[in-house]
């Protein structure tokens, strides 16, 4: 019988904040700081893990064809785990970015491939990923089970919300699943907003989830507003939803709009 003395106790215990801490820092250098200068798009997001460290991530980067990559993921599961398989994620889609291809399915049939090999079975990934062209505006995308970003146009003084719908499995669910991209032909003044489940399924002191109608709600006018002030207002309502309540589940946001 090992029998633990308190120090020993004590010790363990502080070597498990400090991983924590470390694996904490090395997460923030994986997610962008500061919102990307993409040219003719404004963007802000948000950011918080349920723990230490979070499955959601968000990127933006060059690809190799001069037009730009737009990520948000969530890993089934949180904490550490769920952080680890993020990571590999993240650096999945950005080299198969990179490589010569003109559609977005052939990246994310090969990032389902890596992830599927190198993860335990029991995690997958909702995935949505896009290549933004500025010249043309077009939004090329695939939907691999995130919940559908929407993008809201004002026309005639009224709002019209677009879904950017998921018709792919999550990445690393099945070894040989096949995508689909789809084009968006965006326009001026255009927004795009995209979250994961932890903002949709914020639960309320009765068990009730805030959802993705709430969500669309937001926009059922054409009040002129800043990324930010979306940003925040979202944020505000999500956490008046909750009443207080601590998360469940990691939360990450973005919100972009296109330029006049």
């Amino acid at each position: 019988m090992t029998i633990w003395s308190d120090s020993e106790t004590q010790m363990d215990s502080g070597f498990l904040r400090l991983d924590l801490k470390m694996a904490m820092e090395v997460q923030k250098a994986f997610i962008p700081q500061n919102p990307p200068s993409i040219p003719g798009l404004e963007c802000e997001t948000f950011y918080k893990p349920a723990r230490g460290v979070s499955g959601d991530y968000y990127d933006f980067f060059r690809v190799s064809r001069g037009q730009w990559g737009i990520a948000i993921g969530d890993v089934s599961g949180k904490g550490m785990g769920a952080a680890l398989v993020m990571a590999n994620l993240q650096a999945s889609v950005r080299a198969q970015a990179q490589q010569l291809h003109s559609d977005p399915a052939i990246a994310m049939k090969r990032v389902n491939q890596l992830v599927h090999k190198s993860s335990p079975i029991h995690f997958y990934a909702s995935l949505f990923y896009a290549e933004y062209d500025p010249p043309t505006r077009t939004l090329a995308y695939v939907n691999a089970g995130l919940n559908p970003p929407i993008v809201i146009r004002c026309q005639c003084g009224r709002s019209k919300v677009f879904r950017l719908e998921s018709d792919g499995t999550p990445v690393g669910l099945f070894e040989n699943s096949n995508y689909r991209s789809v084009s968006f032909q965006l326009k001026a003044e255009d927004i795009l907003v995209a979250c994961t489940d932890g903002i949709i399924e914020t639960e309320s002191a009765g068990g009730e989830l805030w959802g993705q109608q709430r969500l669309e709600d937001l926009f059922s006018t054409c009040a002129r507003r800043t990324p930010r002030q979306i940003l925040q207002s979202i944020v505000q309502q999500v956490s008046a939803f909750a009443m207080g309540r601590v998360p469940k589940d990691d939360m990450t946001l973005v919100v972009l709009q296109v330029g006049l």
